[in-house]
């Protein structure tokens, strides 16, 4: 969403009842839903209730690395209650101690689900955990793996150290075979910092003091922690990367343990029927080859099922993955730069998606939840997601990659307001944190291009954009980079002339940019029509005015004005793509197709899916 100051207001035109029936919708109470530990919810989802100790997120939390099978995993959730306490940052870990507090994992401390509904800087988790026998059984080692801690977290079992990471949105586990006893419970404790926007990190938009544009912070374990055995070499990661050709796969793999006389063999399968194999030395590059090729595409979302497995001497790890074919490129369409498909025009009309919840803030109340806002972007006949300023678990894109949506994958800012006051040591620290993000999301068929700065926030130059972009391209061939999103934004000169994309932002706009001599052309963000719902709205937030409507009706009949300016005047003019903000309200801002708590859907769908899918087939003609 863009910078406040920024945005084109017409609060100063709009008239007092308005303003006063906005204030009025603000103060209406919402539903009073209890949760799990008796607390109630600021404003409760259809979701809220079904949340509890013993079905805290139970899926499989990584569909594209299962074993042994995406139907029968064999791992073990530690999502629960964990025993908690804050810290001032400066004592021993309680080791052998029992924590007076508990938390839900992996809801954030700030949220109601966890129980915790309070911010702490630091603090530790503890839990006691017995650990099935059969995990250590014929030589298997035991791996614990986070989904994302934010921020830096250190990880102690039995009193030993056996993981440190940095990074508030990227996964990473450990071996904690040598840290275990031979029998009882196993004793695992978490020391988490989460400075928030106190320190020069990815924060998004979260921020110790919530106003506006700026939300509620998300620290400490907010996705799922689990354990589960696995060879003493095993797979890490497959990523599945299409051919141009679209009829095949390069595949890469990374392992853990030691990869010596390694071999690694993966079968491909479309609806079970096998279609393609390849086999070579594991950690080398692998060409699959696929009979009969199918692409994928929002219009058919079709997917590759596999089979892999890692031979080494008498251990052999199984695993299976998933992926689509498909291909996303910049190409010369009636003489401009256009965004192309699987080679064919492709207007790519998004929403803006924040992945916030009132209950459970960064982390979705349940897997029905997370895949609610996906399937709401399709059904109103979107066809790509701006995934804004957050990294979201592994579970979210899968939805994405089986329901047909494209995404692009913003990267999380740092504070906006401190360009001018990052050291080498917090720039080196994001270019890490980008290639961290990169390297794990790069196996996604939904994601098409990557973000990595939005309107300069965070951004220590103009050539700082050019510099990632290039730095991304490196790593990720594949995908568009859009080097910043609202070159427009910020100052004359915001324009870093890099990457594939030309992206301006535009309130109420929509912007109507043209490609230019190396680029497509898109709008990054949009829209923002602003109607609060009463009794929907997120406590004591007042109605930020710009883009204000009185009813449903001037919702409707504007957003299909807005859109339409999109197929009438921005596709002659050759661009590519949009993004509307947004798809839900998020805390202060009420600019959402649907509330923040999704119990209202604001729009008439029928007509917003309408005007959508006029706006993609005249984006789709040469």
């Amino acid at each position: 969403m863009t910078n406040s100051i920024k945005v084109r207001r017409v609060g100063a035109c709009m008239s007092m009842a308005v303003a006063m029936s906005f204030a009025s919708m603000a103060m209406a109470a919402p539903d009073q839903t209890t949760t799990w530990n008796g607390k109630v919810a600021p404003l409760a989802t259809p979701w809220t209730a079904e949340v509890s100790p013993s079905n805290a997120l139970p899926e499989y939390p990584r569909p594209q690395l299962a074993r042994p099978s995406l139907e029968h995993p064999q791992w073990l959730s530690l999502n629960g209650l964990w025993q908690y306490a804050p810290s001032d940052g400066q004592g021993a870990p309680p080791f052998g101690q029992t924590l007076k507090d508990q938390v839900l994992v992996p809801y954030p401390i700030e949220s109601v689900l966890s129980g915790v509904q309070k911010h702490a800087d630091f603090m530790f988790y503890r839990r006691l955990v017995n650990v099935p026998a059969d995990f250590t059984a014929h030589g298997q080692h035991v791996r614990l793996n986070f989904g994302a801690v934010d921020c830096d977290a250190t990880v102690y079992v039995n009193g030993k150290q056996v993981a440190q990471h940095s990074g508030g949105y990227t996964s990473f586990s450990a071996d904690i075979t040598s840290a275990l006893r031979p029998q009882g419970p196993q004793e695992i404790i978490v020391a988490v910092h989460a400075p928030v926007d106190g320190a020069n990190v990815m924060v998004g938009k979260q921020r110790l003091k919530p106003e506006g544009i700026f939300y509620t912070a998300a620290s400490g374990i907010w996705q799922t922690v689990w354990l589960e055995p696995v060879p003493a070499t095993s797979l890490a990661q497959l990523t599945f990367t299409p051919a141009r050709s679209l009829d095949a796969f390069d595949v890469a793999s990374k392992l853990q343990g030691d990869s010596l006389n390694a071999t690694l063999h993966v079968t491909a399968y479309a609806d079970g029927k096998a279609v393609g194999e390849a086999s070579g030395p594991a950690g080398q590059s692998l060409h699959l080859a696929i009979a009969h090729p199918h692409v994928w595409s929002p219009q058919d979302p079709f997917l590759y099922t596999f089979k892999a497995t890692l031979t080494q001497g008498n251990q052999r790890d199984d695993v299976t993955s998933y992926a689509g074919l498909r291909t996303i490129a910049i190409e010369k369409v009636g003489g401009r730069n256009r965004i192309v498909l699987n080679g064919k025009p492709t207007f790519l009309l998004a929403t803006l998606d924040q992945g916030y919840w009132p209950d459970g803030i960064y982390t979705a109340p349940t897997d029905a939840a997370l895949k609610f806002d996906i399937q709401k972007t399709k059904d109103l006949g979107f066809n790509t997601i701006r995934k804004h300023i957050k990294v979201e678990p592994a579970r979210w894109y899968y939805w994405a990659d089986h329901i047909g949506m494209m995404v692009w994958q913003d990267m999380p800012a740092m504070p906006t307001d401190r360009n001018d006051k990052l050291s080498d040591a917090d720039k080196a620290n994001f270019r890490a944190d980008v290639t961290a993000i990169v390297e794990q999301l790069k196996g996604e068929t939904s994601i098409i291009g990557w973000i990595p700065f939005n309107e300069g926030w965070g951004q220590w130059s103009i050539p700082a954009a050019a510099e990632l972009a290039a730095q991304i391209k490196q790593l990720d061939p594949s995908r568009l980079v859009d080097a910043r999103s609202g070159a427009n934004c910020c100052d004359t000169k915001g324009d870093p002339h890099a990457g594939d994309v030309y992206d301006v932002h535009d309130y109420q706009g929509p912007g109507l940019p043209s490609p230019d001599a190396q680029r497509a052309a898109i709008d990054g963000e949009h829209g923002g029509l602003t109607l609060g719902i009463p009794g929907h709205v997120w406590p004591n937030t007042p109605i930020n005015p710009y883009g204000a409507v009185k009813d449903r009706d001037a919702l409707n009949t504007g957003y299909v004005a807005n859109t339409s300016v999109l197929r009438d005047k921005g596709i002659p003019k050759g661009m590519s793509g949009s993004v509307y903000t947004q798809i839900t309200d998020v805390e202060g801002e009420h600019n959402g197709l649907f509330t923040y708590d999704r119990k209202v859907e604001k729009v008439d769908e029928p007509k917003v899916r309408a005007i959508n899918e006029a706006v993609i087939r005249a984006g789709g003609k040469p």
